[in-house]
């Protein structure tokens, strides 16, 4: 067995108050910017498409490819408002459902919506001891947030190790995950005003998340859908700056104009293709 299968995975990433600083702006805000089910994370185009829509169809991609519609247990890694959750308990028709979040702000919203069999930790995936495995995991938007600044390779290498691993004994025989994270497509470093966004964070390279896997899933998909991300970020630019005096009103001018730089910044990097936004799903070896 792989020692990291048993030894306590290294504390790397962003920590709750990280997270907090980010995530815990308040929901008013974020409703603005987002839309109702607050979806922080990369749409699914096609032609003709609005935001919900696109929205509702990434859910539905990860529910897909990770094999999940009609399962008895799912765990959503990084669970966010809890829009995945509730899709899997409305739509999907999943028995149970268990998100994941260091986010309190973002607990309480999911709790506030409750559902049968649907549940939210306020826990790191690490601390997560499932009582029966899962039928199918994912993970969006998370795996941004497992290294720092200053590893090195074999530190986050052994850090996204980590998670597979625990991906792959959480599962059943046969269980798939469905994962997506922004990633560089060549080595570089986060823009100061996306630090200043996201502390304690960096993102993988485009290889690292395959490397890690390696032994422990087979991969079933990749696709790089970073031109969605850009569509994505237009949208909530657009609606921050159609709702721009309320959000002033919420968070102030000066916390406002950061958001708004983070996103054009963001932006900027899909187009340019510095980053890049990967979708994809795995099934566990055994």
């Amino acid at each position: 067995m792989n020692n990291l299968d048993t030894q306590q995975p290294q504390r790397t990433g962003a920590s709750p108050e990280a997270i907090m600083s980010h995530y815990d702006m308040g929901e008013a805000f974020f409703e603005l910017v987002l839309g109702p089910e607050l979806i922080y994370s990369c749409a699914l185009f096609k032609d003709g498409d609005n935001l919900e829509q696109a929205q509702l169809r990434k859910l539905d991609h990860h529910i897909h490819a990770a094999g999940a519609f009609g399962a008895k247990r799912v765990l959503d890694i990084g669970c966010g408002w809890g829009a995945m959750l509730r899709r899997l308990s409305d739509h999907a028709k999943v028995a149970s459902c268990t998100g994941l979040t260091l986010s309190p702000s973002q607990a309480n919203w999911i709790r506030q919506q409750p559902r049968e069999g649907l549940e939210v930790f306020e826990q790191d995936w690490r601390d997560h001891v499932p009582t029966a495995p899962y039928d199918a995991i994912i993970s969006i938007g998370a795996f941004e947030h497992f290294v720092q600044k200053g590893l090195t390779r074999e530190q986050r290498l052994e850090t996204y190790r980590s998670f597979f691993a625990f991906c792959s004994r959480s599962l059943q025989s046969d269980g798939r995950l469905s994962l997506q994270t922004i990633a560089y497509t060549q080595p570089t470093q986060l823009h100061p005003y996306l630090e200043e966004a996201f502390p304690e964070s960096d993102l993988p390279l485009v290889w690292e998340p395959l490397a890690a896997a390696e032994g422990l899933f087979r991969v079933m998909a990749l696709h790089d859908h970073g031109a969605d991300y850009e569509r994505t970020l237009q949208f909530w630019e657009n609606a921050l700056a159609a709702n721009y005096d309320k959000a002033v009103a919420l968070v102030g001018e000066k916390g406002l104009e950061s958001f708004r730089r983070y996103m054009r910044l963001s932006r900027l990097g899909f187009r340019h293709g510095i980053v890049g936004l990967l979708r994809m799903s795995f099934v566990k070896r055994d």
